[in-house]
Order: C-alpha cells, then sequence, then structure tokens
C-alpha cells in the first residue's frame, strides 16, 4: 500500500543523507522525495512516498524515529489529508491538435506557461492520480519531457505537524 510520510527534520547538512540512506540500506524504494525549509530556520519539512506491507511501514517508520535528525514524523495516509503535485509537461502542439491541448489543459486547470509554433508547456497542479490521467489524455500530442515535484502533503483540519 502507498504511504506518504512527512516528518520535520533538522536543517543540517547529511540529514537527507541519512534518511535515504536508510532506505538504501533495507532496500526500500523511495517513490518520491520533497524537502524544502519551514518557518523555523533550523527544520526541513521532508514528505516522501513509499509502498509497503503494513508490518514494512511500520518498520520504516519505527527506523526513521531512530535517526537523530528526526525531530517528528508522522505518516498522513493514516488520517484525512490533502496532497498535490506539480507536473510540468511540453508537447508536440500543432493542427488542430493545439486546440486539443488547450481545451484539455483548461479542463485539468493546467496553465500554458510557454508556448512556440509547435509547442506547449503546461503546468498541473492536482493530484498524482489526476496528473497520470491529464498525462494518458494528452499523450496522443506527443509529449516531449515530463517533470513532476513529488507529492507535498498537509494533514487535514486542525492537525498538524508541529514540534
Amino acid at each position: 500500500m502507498r504511504h506518504i510520510i512527512s516528518m520535520l527534520l533538522e536543517n543540517e547538512a547529511g540529514a537527507l543523507s541519512r534518511v535515504a540512506g536508510l532506505f538504501s540500506a533495507r532496500g526500500y524504494n523511495i517513490e518520491s522525495l520533497n524537502v524544502a525549509p519551514t518557518d523555523d530556520v533550523t527544520l526541513s519539512r521532508l514528505t516522501l512516498v513509499t509502498s509497503g506491507s503494513e508490518e514494512i511501514i511500520e518498520q520504516i517508520i519505527k527506523q526513521l524515529n531512530k535517526l537523530v535528525d528526526v525531530v517528528k514524523l508522522v505518516d498522513l495516509t493514516e488520517g484525512p489529508h490533502i496532497e498535490r503535485e506539480m507536473l510540468i509537461i511540453k508537447l508536440h502542439a500543432t493542427g488542430a491538435m493545439r486546440d486539443e491541448v488547450k481545451r484539455l489543459a483548461t479542463d485539468y486547470q493546467g496553465r500554458i506557461i510557454d508556448k512556440t509554433d509547435t509547442t506547449f508547456t503546461i503546468e498541473v497542479t492536482d493530484s498524482s492520480e489526476r496528473l497520470d490521467a491529464f498525462i494518458e489524455a494528452v499523450r496522443a500530442a506527443g509529449v516531449i519531457e515530463v517533470v513532476r515535484s513529488g507529492v507535498s502533503g498537509i494533514a487535514r483540519g486542525e492537525s498538524g505537524l508541529r514540534v
């Protein structure tokens, strides 16, 4: 099962390397990884997506909590949460396909951020599943390049990842 694990890390050199090393050493896969500073300059927020049985996820969480750099950790998939990912996609867009790509971008609340006579570069922010669906919808135009940010997530309501 897919899990979104979010944690606060000490904002120090090597912290990200230790998290990635833990996954590598135990043969676990990281599907996406997103790290950025928080409002506290001493902390970074790391959000990663991984998959595994409940036992494997439990083991991952226990091992992550043992890392000295990890201040606090939460498995967002255990409760109501919001997740988003950003996609930037460059497509061939000529002739009648140009209008179709514009329509699809609008349908998926995307934004054309660059265009030439033969291409469109589109930005879409949504759930991973919706981004997958958008890529499939525009595949006929001819995908030149795809860039994805990885999942960012936050708990719904009053709960939050705080120290």
